[in-house]
């Protein structure tokens, strides 16, 4: 097993840690001026008689200048007794996170980077890397997946995204200082495994787009990030849902479709409590959206739900989303 103290192949753990759960690495956050208007939220309301429970899509890594948040966000978090994230923030606090998940991604000579994925995209990855200062030596030995979210990773931050400015992130710390309780719709465990399980095959697939040199990954997450601020729910779904069932259909199922029906139930739960006893739901913006996501499934369930961004009305009705 590769040494996880040293510093490079640390780095390199904390990385994938930061973009799948959003833990906060120091020293990477940029210092920059909030000089735009706050974000379009994906934020909708589920209602009964007498409780609401609110669900808002995040972004994982954000800037700065993303914040202050709207005034939509604002009320929905002074209204909420309590907030529910993927991972409960006790988990991802463990310091045992990096180690977990570098032994789940080391691969078995039929599933490390190394060997599975072919040659010449691996010479064309390698420039990426190279770009990036990472050390392609110390990944050989991992699964494709944990190579794909290392690159992307690392290339945010480069653009100036950082964890620490995740939405997830920021709100955990707000409900800390405010006192309110939090938990998590999954275990660490239930998250990690689901990435591990994807497909071999998928895996490869999704890293064949990156090493395509033809591609602008900086174009493609600058895109997605600022369809995320202007709570363009179709832009989003059209550049993660959409081209994700399309070229990985069964890794878009294990982590987005299992993953929310396992939820469902435990949202509609948050409606049986005691009147007054709201709560802030804040899941990745590709869990609320499409066919398959929360806000679909919740209406489908005959349940009251609705969008609320009111500065979204020359962008998008406020209902059918």
């Amino acid at each position: 097993m590769p040494d996880i103290t040293g510093n490079p192949m640390r780095h390199i753990v904390l990385l994938l840690a930061a973009l799948v759960l959003g833990v906060p690495m120091a020293g990477s956050t940029p210092r920059q001026v909030s000089v735009a208007a706050p974000p379009r939220p994906l934020l909708w309301k589920l209602s009964d008689a007498d409780t609401d429970v609110y669900l808002l899509g995040s972004f994982h890594l954000l800037k700065k200048s993303d914040y202050p948040l709207s005034s939509d966000v604002e009320n929905a978090i002074a209204d909420a007794e309590a907030l529910a994230f993927e991972i409960a923030p006790s988990e991802l606090d463990d310091p045992s996170l990096p180690l977990r998940m570098a032994k789940l991604a080391l691969g078995d000579a039929r599933t490390r980077y190394g060997t599975a994925v072919p040659a010449p995209i691996r010479e064309q990855l390698k420039a990426r890397m190279d770009a990036l200062g990472l050390p392609v030596a110390q990944l050989e030995n991992f699964e494709p997946w944990f190579v794909d979210v290392t690159l992307v990773t690392t290339l945010a931050q480069r653009l100036g995204y950082s964890p620490e400015n995740g939405l997830d992130r920021q709100l955990m710390a707000r409900a800390k200082s405010a006192g309110k309780p939090t938990s998590g719709l999954e275990t660490l465990d239930v998250q990690l495994a689901s990435l591990d399980g994807t497909p071999l095959v998928e895996q490869v697939r999704a890293l064949e787009d990156i090493a395509d040199p033809r591609e602008d990954l900086k174009a493609r997450f600058d895109e997605l990030h600022g369809a995320w601020r202007n709570g363009d729910a179709q832009a989003i779904e059209r550049l993660t849902r959409e081209e994700m069932q399309d070229k990985t259909p069964e890794t878009y199922r294990i982590v987005n479709v299992e993953r929310n029906r396992a939820w469902l139930p435990k949202i509609e739960a948050m409606l049986e409590a005691p009147a007054g006893h709201d709560t802030l739901v804040v899941v990745g913006a590709l869990h609320l959206l499409g066919p398959d996501g929360l806000v679909a499934q919740l209406k489908a369930r005959g349940l009251r739900i609705e969008r609320v961004c009111t500065r979204c009305e020359a962008v998008q009705p406020r209902r059918g989303h």
